[in-house]
């Protein structure tokens, strides 16, 4: 490239109007830097390298970088187009002419930057391949109701970090075909998560049991299997509660089904977040989102733990209308599925199931007598246990 054409190329990455955040990220803003040719060679240097550099997290592809960016990025055309509102033509005309543009910067090679530079065959590279982003980003468009768009677009699940809503790093993989038993349990979350992608009244739900029997990865699973239709998981722990009609309505007019997943869930009779969540279980208004179920789990049917001397009158006049409020709380939920710690017939067939899938070869009765003894020795059967036992063996 000339220096002309570098300078053009600045100044028409300078006038993005649609996806102007683009250029807020510091690879863009590396990379804007390094075409300012009125800077000194070593200034140039210095920023190409720093663009090398935050392309680590895309493996070093300036393309792969790009898609990200695009497509992750929340503005004004796909926002409308997501809420299926009419979209100025000036609108879609800048969009058509910026992801012309971003299509472009694809097809540069490391060489073509480096041609007013001294020094140049010394200086790192970067990988990119063609894509034209006109014609995906048009699918995206399409697809917005599953695929997403702004920071939902980059993951499937997400986690409340103050006041932001942020990509689970690593995010479980667990799906369907990784489980043993309980397969009428994990068939109700998944006919009601059906409901809420189908636009039919969708519940929230309580799963509750035993620990290690597999609610919290149900619930996981639940969304991995329906990520590709929509849908996605953002985790609010019980001390964040306060924070949940801020996160719905931060995805209230969002096309995608949201889980609010709650893990691990359970109150003391004064705990503060109580009244958040049982508003948000009873529809209100400020703290409810059309698109969203509430799912969580407990170890308790009651979720308020309530102890003997909660029952003594004390100085409540109405006291058996508060004990009746604090154990209903699990009633407010529309389904409650019950995961009961197996037995001992369920935990040994689990047991031998994932000895057969991962390939153990062992005697029956000796495989069973272990596998007992574990069990013993950890207090309890459950699918966990199990599970713990079989990796035990590899």
């Amino acid at each position: 490239m000339t220096e002309q054409q570098i300078y053009e190329l600045s100044c028409r990455l300078g006038s993005l109007t649609v996806f102007r955040n683009v250029l807020n990220t510091p690879t863009m803003r590396a990379f804007t830097g390094f075409l300012d040719t009125e800077k000194s060679n070593k200034e140039r240097i210095e920023l190409f390298g720093e663009f090398i550099f935050s392309l680590a997290e895309d493996n070093y592809s300036f393309s792969d970088f790009l898609c990200r960016a695009v497509y992750t990025d929340e503005n004004k055309y796909i926002c409308a187009a997501a809420q299926k509102a009419d979209i100025p033509a000036v609108i879609s005309d800048n969009a058509k002419l910026e992801l012309e543009l971003f299509t472009s910067l694809t097809r540069i090679e490391s060489a073509d930057l480096w041609s007013t530079l001294e020094f140049s065959r010394r200086l790192p590279r970067f990988a990119n391949k063609p894509v034209d982003f006109v014609t995906t980003y048009g699918e995206r468009l399409k697809n917005v109701h599953k695929l997403g768009y702004g920071i939902f677009a980059s993951a499937v699940m997400f986690r409340v970090e103050g006041e932001e809503i942020v990509p689970v790093k690593s995010a479980d993989t667990v799906d369907e075909h990784g489980f043993v038993g309980y397969e009428e349990e994990r068939a109700q979350v998944f006919e009601n998560t059906e409901a809420l992608i189908n636009g039919r009244n969708a519940a929230n739900v309580l799963l509750f049991g035993d620990a290690g029997t597999g609610k919290s990865s149900t619930v996981k699973a639940c969304v991995n299997r329906y990520a590709d239709s929509g849908v996605r998981l953002i985790e609010v722990r019980k001390d964040q509660l306060f924070s949940l009609s801020h996160v719905m309505g931060r995805i209230a007019d969002n096309p995608l089904k949201f889980i609010i997943f709650i893990d691990d869930l359970s109150f003391n009779k004064n705990d503060d977040c109580f009244s958040m969540l049982k508003a948000a279980l009873e529809g209100s208004a400020s703290a409810k989102a059309k698109n969203a179920v509430i799912y969580a789990t407990s170890n308790r049917r009651h979720i308020v733990k309530e102890s003997f001397s909660d029952r003594g009158a004390e100085n409540d006049v109405h006291h058996s209308d508060t004990v009746q409020e604090l154990l209903s709380l699990s009633d407010r939920f529309g389904l409650t599925v019950y995961f009961e710690r197996p037995n001992k017939a369920l935990y040994l067939d689990i047991v031998h199931k994932l000895a057969a899938r991962y390939g153990i070869k062992e005697e029956t009765e000796r495989l069973d007598r272990l596998a007992e003894a574990f069990a013993l020795k950890k207090g309890s059967r459950s699918p966990r246990a199990a599970e713990q036992f079989i990796y035990s063996l590899l």
